[in-house]
């Protein structure tokens, strides 16, 4: 997966391939997609959601840049796979869920491979996790009609932001950067997909097609 999703595709981060060399994949997909754990692509993982593909955990991870200092915010724990590997790579992890059952899930899980440094929490994950801001970092998987403000907010300065944003199925990658003067900046990485963002500062429900008027288009 590593020698030939990930670094032929331009992942370089050795602490990224490092981390995504030791995570097992396959303890965090149900047990009839095993098989498929290491695939080049996302797989389902109940209540609607998605285990992303290895690539795009990857890429993402690379683009947000974790150090061993920082303190990560994840929006969608899902499956739990990233907030491991992001646990690999911070100092502490807060990760948000919607669904309860998948928060509870991905706990077990990364509870008994050892971790130790992630806090969960359910709830709106558009509006972030203000009780433990700033995030040097924060990676939202779901995809959003837009940046939302709550989340730029939260960033600490020199922090950085990894969404996909854009139309319910198909956004951009989306990095803001948070200057150390506090000017945001935005580049874009790419086409991709993912199941929708929803709350207060996202999508209003995973068949709707409108959603809050706040935020970064």
């Amino acid at each position: 997966m590593v020698r030939y999703q990930l670094e032929a595709r331009g992942i370089t981060d050795p602490r990224v391939l490092d981390a995504m060399r030791k995570v097992p994949r396959h303890l965090f997909v149900p047990p009839e997609r095993v098989h498929d754990a290491y695939s080049d692509h996302a797989l389902p993982i109940g209540e609607g959601q998605t285990i992303s593909q290895p690539y795009m955990v990857a890429l993402m991870t690379q683009l947000l840049q974790p150090a061993p200092s920082h303190r990560v915010l994840e929006i969608g724990t899902g499956s739990g796979y990233q907030a491991a590997i992001l646990a690999a790579l911070a100092d502490e992890v807060v990760t948000v869920e919607r669904e309860e059952v998948l928060s509870q899930r991905a706990q077990e899980v990364l509870r008994s491979l050892g971790y130790r440094n992630i806090t969960f929490v359910v709830g709106d994950g558009s509006e972030g996790y203000p009780p433990l801001a700033p995030y040097d970092g924060i990676i939202v998987t779901a995809g959003a009609p837009f940046v939302p403000t709550p989340l730029v907010d939260q960033l600490a300065p020199g922090g950085r932001l990894v969404i996909p944003v854009g139309h319910r199925y198909e956004q951009v990658l989306t990095v803001v950067y948070k200057d150390e003067q506090g000017r945001i900046h935005i580049s874009e990485h790419g086409y991709c997909v993912f199941v929708p963002l929803i709350g207060k500062h996202g999508w209003r429900s995973e068949i709707d097609g409108e959603w809050e008027p706040e935020g970064i288009v």
